[in-house]
């Protein structure tokens, strides 16, 4: 009986993993043609994601491009740039998405986050 109580009692208070509540992404690079760039969509390639038809789910969600400043402001030095998942590109899964300011060149190949909330 002492047992059954003592593994119950540390059931409950064992320490659980958080949950992650995005998706990994990759940001690839920018829509472009073979002469022109187009900085306003970005490419995002999604973890997981590797055809055409496992896009369709991604499509409106909110995506999180989150880097580390020099400078201290709201008491951290992290800063989030919010974008939304507009279209898909290609056939191989690879989404577009438009940032309310655009990403630097220099987030080539850096992570997103691709929020799994809004549905």
């Amino acid at each position: 009986v002492k047992a059954a109580e003592v593994s119950k009692s540390k059931r409950l208070h064992r320490q659980t993993q958080p949950v992650r509540l995005y998706a990994k992404g990759i940001f690839t690079g920018f829509k472009r043609g073979k002469r022109n760039q187009h900085e306003r969509q970005h490419l995002l390639t999604i973890q997981g994601v590797n055809e055409r038809k496992d896009t369709d789910y991604y499509l409106g969600k909110r995506v999180a491009y989150v880097y580390k400043a020099k400078t201290l402001k709201n008491n951290t030095r992290y800063r989030v740039r919010w974008g939304k998942v507009v279209q898909k590109h290609g056939n191989t899964g690879v989404v577009r998405a438009v940032f309310n300011r655009n990403l630097p060149a220099r987030a080539f190949g850096s992570q997103v986050r691709v929020m799994l909330y809004p549905n």
